[in-house]
């Protein structure tokens, strides 16, 4: 079965990031057999003075594919670890979805994109979560991160929104390479250029030594620009340009 699991509000300054936290859930999962995990994405929120948050106000959400046996561990697991690891000052919520027992797809994923531009109470959350049938729980503080943690499973599921956690690593590789040889030899899907256009597997692209991805059609895709210089067609998107996702 295909699952949702996201978290938000686990972090302080000082203690370990919301997304460590989810890479570790998930490389518990790994670790114990329950199934597979795909990347963690990273889905902003509203920045509102009404809404408490440690620095950005971002979810984390990763999909498993695991044997239906294990869901009510996982969910058990998950709860436990962001109460014993969570920061004491933090409030912490996850959010557990069976994506094929959702109820209304488009409703929920409604909800996620309604978190990027207003302000939802955690009453609404609940309610919501209860309406589709997915897990939704709190593990400390004021338990407001129930609502990011609803949104960012809710915006992952819309396959159209989010940055991958972490970069993509290419030190040893050649300073080009075709669209299709990238695509061979990292976890990057597709490449489009910033208006959202495929780009032609044949085309060449300058490639940086790190390279950030974003979530797009459900897929996890290499934002590019053109290329200043004469050796390629197209070089990855700056960091500005990235920050709409």
């Amino acid at each position: 079965m295909l699952i949702l699991v996201s978290i938000d509000d686990t972090d302080d300054l000082e203690s370990k990031g919301t997304g460590e936290l989810a890479e570790e859930i998930a490389a518990e999962i790994k670790k114990r057999s329950w199934g597979h995990t795909s990347g963690i994405t990273r889905h902003q929120l509203y920045v509102h003075p009404d809404i408490p948050y440690t620095s950005h106000n971002s979810a984390m959400c990763f999909e498993a594919d695991i044997q239906q046996k294990y869901f009510s561990e996982i969910i058990a697991y998950s709860a436990q670890f962001l109460a014993r690891e969570s920061a004491p000052a933090s409030d912490p919520g996850l959010c557990v979805v069976d994506i094929e027992a959702l109820y209304d797809r488009s409703a929920f994923i409604s909800f996620g994109r309604r978190a990027k531009g207003e302000v939802i109470t955690k009453d609404e959350a609940y309610k919501t979560a209860l309406s589709h049938g997915v897990h939704l729980s709190e593990h400390g503080g004021t338990g407001q991160g129930v609502i990011g943690a609803l949104a960012g499973a809710g915006l992952r599921l819309g396959g159209n929104d989010g940055r991958f956690k972490g970069k993509i690593s290419l030190k040893d590789a050649a300073a080009t390479m075709t669209v299709r040889e990238l695509m061979s030899c990292t976890p990057i899907e597709e490449v489009h250029n910033i208006e959202g256009e495929q780009i032609n597997p044949a085309d060449v692209i300058s490639i940086d030594s790190e390279m950030k991805t974003v979530l797009l059609g459900h897929r996890q895709v290499l934002l590019v620009r053109p290329a200043e210089h004469a050796k390629a067609r197209w070089t990855p998107a700056t960091k500005q340009q990235l920050k709409r996702f």
